[in-house]
């Protein structure tokens, strides 16, 4: 039996010698080394031999598995590593070559203003209203008379607002305003939101102005706030947008949903306050409107007033944008055309 381990060492080896191929490597370990190999049947036949003998023969069938188990993995190791040379030089690719160019598209620089107002506002504890409560098209009891705009005031006018025929008093909606209605009406304070959205409103398209644009309105409703809030957010909010060098300034305005009422302007991008065409000569820019929650606003929607106060703001999504990157023409934004939107 001695012998045999020897002869089937030499065949092995001799077999090892004249392999080309991983295939073969894979034929000689199942032919010697596998359950049904040459050496397990070796093995099988011990229990035949005496003692003195199955120590010898034992010892010497785990030395021939051993060496033969060495040998075959050495000669895989070195057949994987002459496939996969052979495989990468046929896979290889010639990064010197020319290719085509294919741009990627980029997202819209209003899509980039929206989600950057949104990121501000929400790391100064704002949170954005659920898209259920922010529908483009509205009814004019929310969009109008629960805002506290009056049944002849001017904004009402189809000059203005785009009524639909699906039902009477049926528009697209001017502002995101009903959004804040709708929050109210369904959560009680302290409301602390933000609702970016489409509106529409009947202009003619011109260089500053188009019918359809985007908006930004934030609200917040909680006892004791006061002006001095609403000035610290937006004065935060432009600081962080525009940077802390544009200085604002707060004129007062008129706006039925709230009352005191203010207009926020920034420092001419332009001209630096100077005064030029851009600013009409002022040095400063228009950026958004803002105030206090009228009392009607809160009675409304079934807050008490005497109770709980809140402010409210609405910014030009495009307005911003323009002021922000030097844009003199709003359709810009509308016409596709990628030698515009690709500097984005």
């Amino acid at each position: 039996m001695k012998e045999k381990l020897e002869q089937i060492l030499k065949n092995a080896k001799d077999e090892l010698a004249n392999a080309n191929s991983l295939q073969d490597l894979d034929d000689i370990r199942l032919k010697y080394l596998s359950r049904k190999g040459e050496l397990n049947s070796i093995k099988k036949n011990l229990k035949d031999l005496s003692d003195e003998d199955k120590r010898i023969v034992g010892s010497l069938a785990n030395n021939v598995y051993n060496e033969l188990d060495e040998l075959i993995n050495s000669k895989n190791d070195e057949f994987y590593k002459i496939e996969l040379n052979k495989k990468l030089e046929n896979e290889k690719i010639d990064i010197t070559l020319p290719s085509d160019f294919r741009p990627q598209g980029k997202v819209h620089p209003l899509t980039q203003t929206v989600n950057e107002i949104v990121e501000i506002f929400q790391g100064l504890g704002f949170s954005v209203m659920p898209s259920e409560y922010s529908p483009e098209v509205e009814t004019e009891y929310i969009n109008f008379d629960m805002l506290n705009f009056p049944p002849n005031h001017p904004a009402k006018d189809m000059q203005d607002t785009f009524y639909t025929k699906t039902a009477p008093n049926v528009i697209l909606r001017s502002q995101t305003s009903g959004a804040q209605i709708r929050q109210m009406l369904n959560h009680k304070p302290p409301v602390r939101v933000i609702s970016p959205g489409r509106v529409y409103r009947c202009e003619s398209v011109s260089a500053r102005k188009n019918n359809l644009f985007h908006q930004i309105e934030g609200l917040l409703v909680d006892k004791d706030i006061t002006f001095a809030d609403l000035k610290g957010i937006l004065n935060e909010f432009v600081r962080i947008y525009f940077g802390s060098a544009r200085p604002t300034r707060f004129r007062a305005s008129y706006f039925p949903f709230t009352e005191p009422s203010a207009e926020v302007d920034v420092q001419c991008i332009m001209c630096q306050g100077r005064g030029c065409r851009t600013c009409s000569g002022t040095g400063w820019l228009e950026v958004l409107g803002a105030g206090m929650v009228h009392a009607n606003v809160l009675r409304n929607v079934g807050i008490d007033p005497e109770v709980y106060s809140g402010f409210a703001f609405g910014m030009g999504v495009e307005r911003l944008t323009m002021l922000k990157y030097a844009i003199n023409d709003i359709r810009l934004f509308f016409n596709n055309d990628t030698r515009f939107l690709k500097q984005f």
